[in-house]
């Protein structure tokens, strides 16, 4: 019984350890420009949540230049983040986690 418990803990480990989390990747990737509720070098996560799709917030991360236009901005100074589809996903979930806030 003692084996079997064992085992259920180190795969529960392992599947935790391969789960990311979006406010982890924000506060490596996004922090320094964005903050979670006040405006800092780059809007809110309440702002864009309030206005962005999760396809757009994933769109936006994966070019902002090519998409600055296509949201009405006359400039992005948003750098490029080579983030996988996972992190930009995960990353747009948590953004959007402030929609009602």
């Amino acid at each position: 019984m003692k084996k079997y418990f064992i085992v259920i803990l180190a795969f529960c480990s392992l599947v935790q350890a391969g789960s990311l989390d979006g406010k982890k990747v924000f506060e490596t990737y996004c922090w320094g420009c964005h903050h979670q509720t006040a405006m800092a070098f780059g809007p809110p996560f309440t702002q864009i949540a309030k206005k962005r799709t999760l396809e757009e917030i994933e769109a936006y991360i994966t070019s902002p230049k090519s998409m600055y236009k296509a949201f009405g901005y006359k400039r992005t100074a948003m750098s490029q983040l080579n983030l996988t589809d996972k992190e930009k996903e995960t990353v747009a979930k948590y953004i959007l986690s402030f929609k009602g806030k």
